[in-house]
Parts: structure tokens; C-alpha cells; sequence
């Protein structure tokens, strides 16, 4: 150990973490302790038994950020086609986003795929080939209309307040399955809309906090944990870590408690421990070819997102329990709507089948919940001559493996895609649901903050017990 550490006096802790060599771990995780002053006393990621046998393991949330058009992807009306326009024969909602015209039918052609007979649009023929694994909830709504509080209310459950993220509560609830990584990673997050508010654990402990891999400005192949390089940690870096802990505990002990500090302490662990695993994990090098062009990296229109879809999967093989994948931020067409949606499509059909491909060949769909959403979906009505505007009142997600039926649709819109009219499914249900497919009962689980428990479902959800196997 280098003398500077020896002498007259007492190093602070804040000396110890600008000179020593583990001063990088806090840095690393820097993600996970983006809101320092909010968590309570912390708590470890070790695997937590659930509340009854899952059906999924782990979770991967393909975000499609902007709002993709469901009356062009995978909600398909014939009404709507027939009838290009017209007006709308019913009332527009009485919050409206901004001005529309009449209806705008779809340029692009449905067909029906696989044994089910799913209609996918043109936009999707490598998704459509998969079409029997996917299960469809033609039903989703939301509460807010803008982009800001719509991505809010998806990955937290409120559009006005800052809550803990759904990865954050599902990390609270059942751990990591690998002690080494995080529980949370989120790859290439957008920074708008929310930005770290969608992926923050407000006030559960901070361990909990999402690892951001990159940012949707960083081209994939550039998204690294940073500060992670080949390492093999020493006997030395061990001992400081062990002294910076040993007065960390101490200023503990004087303070009556102090969580940020809690949740630094947890994350310099975890920091130490990432440097022998996670070099070897962001490196694809390995990946034969055949799985790199599976991905779409072999082509320059998808070799982005595809690269994404390849560290998610690389990330729940190890273990980690929720994986976040966004689409930044393109799917919002005010206009534009065909060349846009068209070459968005693109971007992802490709990776996305061939991720659910990889997770079947290798066995992990079974027990991995894949799931696909926007923050709301379009209105089938136009905004000029070639857009739509925003409609959080009826959209479609999909869901795929992890104990949902596949090849399923749920639920429905009206005639024309606007309204959700049956079976609906809210924002909180579906938070439910995924909570239970992870063996978790989301109204059991909560946290107490302010005087009141908490939960991801706030006082409402219901899980979509018709999708389950």
C-alpha cells in the first residue's frame, strides 16, 4: 500500500474515494445511486424467495419510446380502411393531445400468420413468423396523454409522482439472481420524458436503482459499464475497500443512519465484484456468426438495436432479473407516419424475433417474460395528411414466454382502434400481472415510506389471469 495512506491525522472518507483505487466503484455505479438523498436503509440484492412458484424468472422490457401506431402494427381494422376519410361516427376523447382531422387508414397491408391467425402488418414480417409465441393485448390504456407522464405511469405506476421504477420493485422483491451484476440494467435509456425517474428506486433502497449500459445518444457498440475494465481485484484494493467500509460503518454509527451512504457502501461491493465478471459479458467477440446475423448485426439498419437485443439476452442469461431495451426516441409520427414507422420497424423487427428465437433455442423463454410497449399507442384519426396524434385510450402491447399463452390475443378496441373496449387492461393491471408471473403478489408487496405502504400498483390492479397458462 502506498505511504500516503500512512501518517499524522485521519484521512476522510472523501480523500479515501478521490485517490484511492477503488475510488472507480462508486463511479461505475454511479446509476444506482443517481438520487442519493432518497432511499431508506438499504438492502442487499441476494435472491429473495417469492410469494408463490413463478412462472418467470426474470423480465426483458423491450421499450418502444414515442408511442407506436397500433392501427398500423398489430391492431388491424377493417372499418378503418374502408372507411378513410370520413369522420370519426363517435366522440373524440374530451383531453385530446392536439387537433385532428378525419380518418386516416393504414398504408400498410395486414395479413394473418402462424396457427393462431394473428394480424401483423407489413411493417413486421420477421415478428409475424413468430407470431404464435406472442401473446396480444389488444386492450391497454392509460391515464396521460403526454409523452412525460405516459412514461412515468409504464415503468412506475404514477404519472404525477416520482415513484420507484418496476425494475426497482422487482429487484426488491426477489433479489438478483447473480450476486456479481446488478439486478436492474437498462440499455441505451432515454434521458428525456422522466429520464432517470423512469428507472430510479425513488425511495426503496438504492442497491435497487437501475444500472444505466450507455444512453439512446451512445451508438450500442459504445454502451459499456463504465469504469469496468479486465481486472483480476488484489489483496490491496481488497484492504481499502475493507478500511474506506470500516469508517463508512463508523460515520454510520454517529449519524443514527444515513441511507445514500448505506446504498454507496452496497455499490462499492458490488463494483468490486463486477470487475471479474462484466468485461468478459459486454464482449460478444465470442458469439458465433450465425447468432450475430440472428440479431440483424450483420446489416447496418439493425445492427443497433440488434446489438441491444444480443446484451439483453447475454445479461438475463446471467442472471440479471429485470433487462431494459429502448428504441429512443423515434415512434412519435405527428407526421411522416409511413417513411418514419417504416424505417423504425425496421430498426427492430429483425432483433426482436431473433431474440425470441435465441432465448427459445437456449432454453430461457420458458422462464423469461419478454415484454414489448410503447408509452401509448395513435389515433386512428390524422394529424394533417400523414400522421397521428397521441392515444393512450386504447393501444396494443405484447407479451412473450414466462407463463403467458402464446399465440393469444386479449381484449379489443372499437371499430376503428381508438378506445379500449374489452377485457381492458390498465397500466396497473398489467404492473400486476408481471408481478405475479414473477411469483410476487403485488398487493403484499410493499414498502412503508412517509407514513404509508407503498406498492408498484398503488391502490388499484388486478392481474390479467386470462393470459396466464
Amino acid at each position: 500500500m502506498s505511504n500516503h495512506w500512512i501518517g499524522e491525522g485521519t484521512m476522510s472518507r472523501r480523500r479515501m474515494l478521490a485517490t484511492s483505487s477503488i475510488g472507480f466503484g462508486a463511479t461505475a455505479l454511479a446509476g444506482l445511486l443517481a438520487n442519493p438523498n432518497q432511499a431508506p436503509a438499504a438492502s442487499g440484492l441476494n435472491a429473495q424467495a417469492p410469494h408463490f412458484m413463478p412462472k418467470a424468472k426474470r423480465v426483458i422490457f423491450l421499450f418502444m419510446h414515442g408511442g407506436p401506431s397500433q392501427v398500423d402494427t398489430f391492431d388491424y381494422k377493417p372499418l378503418l380502411q374502408r372507411d378513410h376519410g370520413k369522420p370519426l361516427p363517435f366522440s373524440k376523447p374530451r383531453v385530446v393531445s392536439s387537433e385532428t382531422g378525419n380518418l386516416l387508414a393504414s398504408p400498410f397491408k395486414f395479413k394473418q400468420y402462424g396457427k393462431s391467425g394473428a394480424w401483423v402488418s407489413e411493417l413486421f414480417p420477421h415478428l409475424g413468423q413468430r407470431a404464435d409465441e406472442l401473446c396480444f393485448i389488444h386492450s391497454m390504456h392509460g391515464s396521460n396523454s403526454r409523452h412525460g407522464g405516459a412514461l412515468l405511469e409504464l415503468h412506475t405506476g404514477s404519472d404525477t409522482f416520482i415513484r420507484p421504477s418496476m425494475g426497482s420493485w422487482i429487484t426488491y422483491g426477489l433479489g438478483s439472481e447473480n450476486r456479481d451484476l446488478p439486478g436492474f440494467i437498462t440499455i441505451c435509456p432515454t434521458l428525456t420524458h422522466g429520464g432517470v425517474n423512469n428507472w430510479s428506486s425513488a425511495f426503496l433502497p438504492a442497491i435497487h436503482q437501475g444500472t444505466p449500459v450507455g444512453t439512446s445518444s451512445v451508438a450500442s457498440d459504445q454502451a459499456k459499464i463504465p469504469f469496468i475494465q479486465p481486472f483480476q481485484p488484489g489483496k490491496f484494493q481488497r484492504q481499502e475497500l475493507d478500511l474506506l467500509e470500516k469508517m463508512n460503518r463508523a460515520h454510520l454509527a454517529q449519524a443514527g443512519g444515513d441511507a445514500a451512504l448505506e446504498g454507496r457502501i452496497e455499490a462499492m461491493e458490488l463494483a468490486f465484484r463486477m470487475q471479474t465478471v462484466a468485461p468478459d459479458l459486454q464482449d460478444i467477440s465470442k458469439e458465433s456468426k450465425a447468432t450475430l446475423d440472428l440479431y440483424g448485426l450483420d446489416d447496418p439498419r439493425t445492427a443497433n438495436f440488434g446489438r441491444m437485443c444480443l446484451m439483453a439476452r447475454r445479461f438475463a442469461e446471467r442472471g440479471v432479473r429485470f433487462v431494459q431495451v429502448t428504441h429512443s426516441y423515434k415512434w412519435d409520427q405527428h407526421g411522416n407516419l409511413k417513411a418514419d414507422h417504416e424505417k423504425n420497424a425496421r430498426e427492430v423487427d429483425k432483433p426482436i424475433a431473433g431474440l425470441i428465437a435465441d432465448l427459445k433455442r437456449l432454453g430461457l423463454l420458458e422462464d423469461t417474460l419478454v415484454v414489448f410497449s410503447g408509452e401509448f399507442g395513435r389515433t386512428p384519426v390524422a394529424q394533417g395528411n400523414d400522421g397521428r396524434d397521441h392515444n393512450p385510450h386504447g393501444f396494443t402491447i405484447w407479451l412473450a414466454g414466462g407463463g403467458v399463452k402464446p399465440g393469444f390475443k386479449h381484449g379489443a378496441t372499437d371499430d376503428y382502434g381508438y378506445f379500449s373496449v374489452e377485457k381492458r387492461v390498465h397500466f396497473h393491471d398489467l404492473h400486476a400481472t408481471l408481478l405475479h408471473l414473477l411469483g410476487l403478489n403485488h398487493k403484499k408487496l410493499t414498502f412503508q415510506y412517509g407514513g404509508r405502504d407503498f406498492r408498484l400498483t398503488d391502490v388499484e390492479g388486478e392481474v390479467v389471469r386470462e393470459i396466464l397458462v
